[in-house]
Protein backbone atom coordinates (compact mmCIF):
# COMPACT_ATOMS: atom_id res chain seq x y z
CA UNK A 1 0.00 0.00 0.00
CA UNK A 2 2.88 2.46 0.37
CA UNK A 3 4.37 1.88 -2.59
CA UNK A 4 1.42 2.81 -4.34
CA UNK A 5 0.68 5.48 -2.53
CA UNK A 6 4.06 6.82 -3.23
CA UNK A 7 3.68 6.13 -6.84
CA UNK A 8 1.45 9.45 -7.32
CA UNK A 9 3.81 11.25 -5.33
CA UNK A 10 6.70 10.33 -7.29
CA UNK A 11 4.74 10.94 -10.55
CA UNK A 12 3.95 14.41 -9.35
CA UNK A 13 8.01 15.20 -8.73
CA UNK A 14 8.84 14.52 -11.80
CA UNK A 15 6.26 16.22 -13.65
CA UNK A 16 7.63 19.30 -11.24
CA UNK A 17 10.60 18.60 -12.53
CA UNK A 18 10.29 18.03 -16.09
CA UNK A 19 8.47 21.63 -15.54
CA UNK A 20 11.19 23.84 -14.10
CA UNK A 21 13.49 22.34 -16.74
CA UNK A 22 11.52 23.52 -19.00
CA UNK A 23 11.01 26.78 -18.00
CA UNK A 24 14.71 26.99 -16.99
CA UNK A 25 15.40 26.01 -21.01
CA UNK A 26 12.75 28.96 -22.02
CA UNK A 27 15.03 31.42 -19.54
CA UNK A 28 18.12 30.25 -21.27
CA UNK A 29 16.43 30.78 -24.78
CA UNK A 30 15.06 34.23 -24.27
CA UNK A 31 17.93 35.20 -22.10
CA UNK A 32 20.76 34.14 -24.60
CA UNK A 33 18.64 35.39 -27.80
CA UNK A 34 19.47 38.75 -25.96
CA UNK A 35 22.34 38.15 -24.66
CA UNK A 36 23.85 37.34 -28.21
CA UNK A 37 21.87 40.12 -30.04
CA UNK A 38 24.77 42.88 -29.42
CA UNK A 39 26.26 45.05 -31.80
CA UNK A 40 29.33 42.73 -32.24
CA UNK A 41 27.76 39.28 -32.72
CA UNK A 42 24.64 37.79 -34.38
CA UNK A 43 23.30 34.51 -33.74
CA UNK A 44 22.91 32.43 -36.75
CA UNK A 45 20.52 28.76 -35.02
CA UNK A 46 21.70 26.91 -31.84
CA UNK A 47 23.47 23.68 -32.09
CA UNK A 48 22.12 21.55 -28.95
CA UNK A 49 21.25 22.16 -25.39
CA UNK A 50 21.35 19.88 -22.10
CA UNK A 51 20.45 20.76 -18.14
CA UNK A 52 23.67 23.17 -18.79
CA UNK A 53 21.81 25.30 -21.47
CA UNK A 54 22.23 25.80 -25.05
CA UNK A 55 24.83 26.48 -27.10
CA UNK A 56 24.36 28.69 -30.25
CA UNK A 57 26.22 29.18 -33.41
CA UNK A 58 26.43 32.70 -33.41
CA UNK A 59 28.59 35.10 -36.13
CA UNK A 60 31.18 37.83 -34.11
CA UNK A 61 32.48 40.72 -36.07
CA UNK A 62 35.83 39.76 -33.72
CA UNK A 63 35.86 36.39 -33.61
CA UNK A 64 34.09 35.20 -36.67
CA UNK A 65 31.91 32.02 -36.60
CA UNK A 66 31.93 30.61 -33.10
CA UNK A 67 29.66 28.81 -30.71
CA UNK A 68 28.26 30.15 -27.54
CA UNK A 69 27.56 27.94 -24.79
CA UNK A 70 24.73 29.78 -22.59
CA UNK A 71 24.22 29.06 -19.35
CA UNK A 72 21.64 29.99 -16.14
CA UNK A 73 24.25 31.91 -13.70
CA UNK A 74 22.76 29.46 -10.86
CA UNK A 75 23.53 26.07 -13.19
CA UNK A 76 27.70 27.82 -14.17
CA UNK A 77 30.58 26.54 -12.85
CA UNK A 78 33.26 28.69 -13.05
CA UNK A 79 35.82 25.81 -12.94
CA UNK A 80 35.43 25.60 -16.64
CA UNK A 81 36.34 28.95 -17.85
CA UNK A 82 38.96 28.87 -15.28
CA UNK A 83 40.16 25.84 -16.05
CA UNK A 84 40.31 26.87 -19.85
CA UNK A 85 42.10 30.75 -19.03
CA UNK A 86 44.73 28.09 -17.49
CA UNK A 87 44.86 25.75 -20.22
CA UNK A 88 45.30 28.50 -22.64
CA UNK A 89 47.82 30.38 -20.65
CA UNK A 90 50.31 27.29 -21.39
CA UNK A 91 49.17 26.45 -24.09
CA UNK A 92 48.94 29.24 -26.59
CA UNK A 93 48.03 26.98 -29.83
CA UNK A 94 47.29 23.38 -30.70
CA UNK A 95 45.06 22.10 -33.54
CA UNK A 96 43.64 19.51 -31.16
CA UNK A 97 42.68 21.44 -28.74
CA UNK A 98 39.24 23.72 -28.03
CA UNK A 99 40.29 26.97 -27.73
CA UNK A 100 38.16 28.97 -25.35
CA UNK A 101 37.71 32.74 -26.75
CA UNK A 102 36.27 34.69 -24.29
CA UNK A 103 33.58 34.84 -21.56
CA UNK A 104 30.73 37.35 -20.35
CA UNK A 105 28.21 38.06 -18.23
CA UNK A 106 24.36 38.95 -18.42
CA UNK A 107 21.72 39.60 -16.63
CA UNK A 108 20.72 35.53 -15.79
CA UNK A 109 23.26 34.03 -18.00
CA UNK A 110 27.05 33.56 -18.20
CA UNK A 111 28.18 32.56 -21.77
CA UNK A 112 31.40 31.05 -22.97
CA UNK A 113 33.01 32.03 -26.46
CA UNK A 114 34.48 29.07 -27.76
CA UNK A 115 35.94 28.07 -31.58
CA UNK A 116 33.61 26.25 -33.76
CA UNK A 117 33.76 22.80 -34.37
CA UNK A 118 31.29 21.90 -37.44
CA UNK A 119 31.38 17.71 -37.19
CA UNK A 120 29.97 16.66 -34.45
CA UNK A 121 31.88 14.81 -32.17
CA UNK A 122 33.63 11.00 -32.39
CA UNK A 123 30.30 9.75 -31.19
CA UNK A 124 28.47 9.94 -34.10
CA UNK A 125 31.23 7.14 -35.62
CA UNK A 126 31.47 5.26 -32.03
CA UNK A 127 27.31 4.79 -32.33
CA UNK A 128 27.23 3.06 -35.67
CA UNK A 129 28.16 -0.31 -36.13
CA UNK A 130 27.98 -0.21 -39.67
CA UNK A 131 30.61 2.20 -40.06
CA UNK A 132 34.23 0.99 -39.93
CA UNK A 133 37.04 3.91 -40.68
CA UNK A 134 39.99 2.80 -42.85
CA UNK A 135 42.74 2.32 -41.31
CA UNK A 136 44.58 5.27 -42.40
CA UNK A 137 41.78 7.70 -41.42
CA UNK A 138 41.98 6.18 -37.75
CA UNK A 139 45.99 6.50 -37.58
CA UNK A 140 45.52 9.76 -38.95
CA UNK A 141 42.51 10.74 -36.08
CA UNK A 142 44.46 8.70 -33.01
CA UNK A 143 47.69 10.90 -33.97
CA UNK A 144 46.14 14.14 -33.77
CA UNK A 145 44.40 13.13 -30.48
CA UNK A 146 47.19 11.61 -28.98
CA UNK A 147 49.56 15.03 -29.89
CA UNK A 148 46.54 17.01 -28.00
CA UNK A 149 46.77 14.70 -25.02
CA UNK A 150 50.32 15.17 -24.98
CA UNK A 151 50.76 18.98 -24.87
CA UNK A 152 47.76 18.95 -22.41
CA UNK A 153 49.70 16.72 -19.86
CA UNK A 154 53.04 18.72 -20.75
CA UNK A 155 51.34 21.54 -19.42
CA UNK A 156 50.57 20.25 -16.39
CA UNK A 157 46.74 19.37 -17.02
CA UNK A 158 44.69 16.07 -16.56
CA UNK A 159 41.59 16.24 -18.19
CA UNK A 160 39.97 13.60 -16.22
CA UNK A 161 36.97 13.70 -18.68
CA UNK A 162 38.39 11.98 -21.89
CA UNK A 163 35.23 10.44 -23.55
CA UNK A 164 34.06 10.14 -27.28
CA UNK A 165 31.76 12.57 -26.83
CA UNK A 166 34.13 15.35 -25.64
CA UNK A 167 36.35 14.84 -28.74
CA UNK A 168 34.83 17.24 -31.46
CA UNK A 169 35.81 17.52 -35.18
CA UNK A 170 36.25 20.04 -37.75
CA UNK A 171 36.23 20.48 -41.45
CA UNK A 172 38.44 24.24 -42.11
CA UNK A 173 36.14 25.56 -44.90
CA UNK A 174 37.53 24.87 -48.34
CA UNK A 175 40.25 21.87 -46.87
CA UNK A 176 39.82 18.44 -47.44
CA UNK A 177 41.45 18.33 -43.66
CA UNK A 178 39.72 16.84 -40.28
CA UNK A 179 41.05 18.20 -36.96
CA UNK A 180 39.59 16.62 -33.67
CA UNK A 181 39.46 18.53 -30.86
CA UNK A 182 40.14 17.66 -27.41
CA UNK A 183 37.06 19.68 -25.57
CA UNK A 184 35.43 20.09 -22.10
CA UNK A 185 37.54 21.23 -19.39
CA UNK A 186 34.94 21.19 -16.78
CA UNK A 187 36.91 18.99 -14.73
CA UNK A 188 40.33 19.62 -15.52
CA UNK A 189 43.13 20.59 -13.06
CA UNK A 190 46.96 20.77 -12.59
CA UNK A 191 48.16 17.35 -11.88
CA UNK A 192 49.56 17.90 -8.48
CA UNK A 193 46.16 20.18 -7.49
CA UNK A 194 44.45 16.52 -7.36
CA UNK A 195 44.81 14.70 -3.87
CA UNK A 196 42.85 11.32 -2.39
CA UNK A 197 39.95 13.48 -1.44
CA UNK A 198 38.92 14.68 -5.18
CA UNK A 199 35.92 13.08 -6.69
CA UNK A 200 34.66 13.52 -9.76
CA UNK A 201 32.13 12.97 -12.55
CA UNK A 202 32.23 10.42 -15.46
CA UNK A 203 31.16 8.22 -18.10
CA UNK A 204 31.58 4.84 -16.25
CA UNK A 205 33.11 2.74 -19.00
CA UNK A 206 36.02 5.48 -19.20
CA UNK A 207 36.90 5.02 -15.56
CA UNK A 208 40.37 3.58 -15.26
CA UNK A 209 40.92 0.89 -12.54
CA UNK A 210 42.87 3.49 -10.35
CA UNK A 211 39.97 5.20 -10.12
CA UNK A 212 38.47 1.97 -8.14
CA UNK A 213 41.34 2.31 -5.65
CA UNK A 214 41.81 3.68 -2.56
CA UNK A 215 43.55 6.10 -1.48
CA UNK A 216 42.01 7.88 -4.85
CA UNK A 217 44.89 9.08 -6.40
CA UNK A 218 44.27 10.65 -9.38
CA UNK A 219 47.29 10.78 -12.27
CA UNK A 220 47.54 12.08 -16.13
CA UNK A 221 47.16 7.95 -16.46
CA UNK A 222 43.74 8.13 -16.68
CA UNK A 223 43.20 9.96 -19.41
CA UNK A 224 45.58 7.54 -21.46
CA UNK A 225 43.02 4.60 -20.10
CA UNK A 226 40.08 6.80 -21.00
CA UNK A 227 41.76 7.53 -24.09
CA UNK A 228 42.57 4.02 -25.18
CA UNK A 229 38.16 3.18 -24.19
CA UNK A 230 37.63 5.81 -26.87
CA UNK A 231 39.97 4.14 -29.72
CA UNK A 232 38.45 1.03 -28.64
CA UNK A 233 34.81 2.20 -29.07
CA UNK A 234 35.98 4.00 -32.09
CA UNK A 235 36.67 0.92 -33.69
CA UNK A 236 34.40 -1.95 -32.45
CA UNK A 237 31.56 0.48 -31.49
CA UNK A 238 31.13 -1.01 -27.79
CA UNK A 239 32.91 -0.84 -24.65
CA UNK A 240 34.56 -3.81 -22.92
CA UNK A 241 33.17 -3.89 -19.52
CA UNK A 242 30.00 -1.89 -18.74
CA UNK A 243 28.00 -1.96 -16.31
CA UNK A 244 24.75 -0.48 -14.87
CA UNK A 245 26.41 1.07 -11.86
CA UNK A 246 29.70 1.51 -10.41
CA UNK A 247 29.55 -1.35 -7.93
CA UNK A 248 29.20 -3.61 -10.71
CA UNK A 249 31.96 -1.54 -12.86
CA UNK A 250 34.23 -2.00 -10.23
CA UNK A 251 33.64 -6.24 -9.17
CA UNK A 252 33.59 -6.89 -13.36
CA UNK A 253 37.01 -4.62 -13.50
CA UNK A 254 38.69 -6.45 -10.55
CA UNK A 255 37.40 -9.52 -11.97
CA UNK A 256 39.62 -9.11 -15.60
CA UNK A 257 43.31 -9.65 -15.79
CA UNK A 258 43.03 -7.29 -19.09
CA UNK A 259 41.04 -6.35 -21.80
CA UNK A 260 40.88 -9.17 -24.25
CA UNK A 261 41.68 -8.12 -27.58
CA UNK A 262 38.52 -7.93 -29.75
CA UNK A 263 37.70 -9.42 -33.09
CA UNK A 264 37.29 -6.15 -35.33
CA UNK A 265 41.28 -5.32 -34.28
CA UNK A 266 43.31 -6.88 -36.57
CA UNK A 267 46.45 -4.13 -36.77
CA UNK A 268 48.94 -6.05 -33.94
CA UNK A 269 50.87 -2.30 -33.89
CA UNK A 270 47.81 -1.17 -33.09
CA UNK A 271 46.72 -3.51 -30.58
CA UNK A 272 49.45 -3.01 -28.74
CA UNK A 273 48.90 0.48 -28.86
CA UNK A 274 45.94 0.18 -26.97
CA UNK A 275 47.13 -2.70 -24.61
CA UNK A 276 49.41 -0.28 -23.18
CA UNK A 277 46.89 2.35 -22.67
CA UNK A 278 44.94 -0.03 -21.08
CA UNK A 279 46.76 -1.73 -18.70
CA UNK A 280 46.98 -1.09 -15.47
Amino acid sequence: MKNQESEPEKQHQQDEVLKTEQNSQEQIVDEGEGSTLSDSSQPIRPLGHGAFGIVYLVYDRKYGIVANKIILKKKYDKKEWEAAVNIHDKIQSCPFIMNHIHQQDADMCSILVTEYSNMNTLEIIANQPKLSLPIQILRALMKQILEGMRIFHEAGFVHRDIQCDNILLHNPPGSQIIHAKISDFGFAKKEDLINEQTYFARTLPYMGPEIFKLPLIVTQKVDIYALGITFYKLITHKYPVSERNIKEQQKKMAQMKCIDRPSEIKDNILWDLLFQMLEE
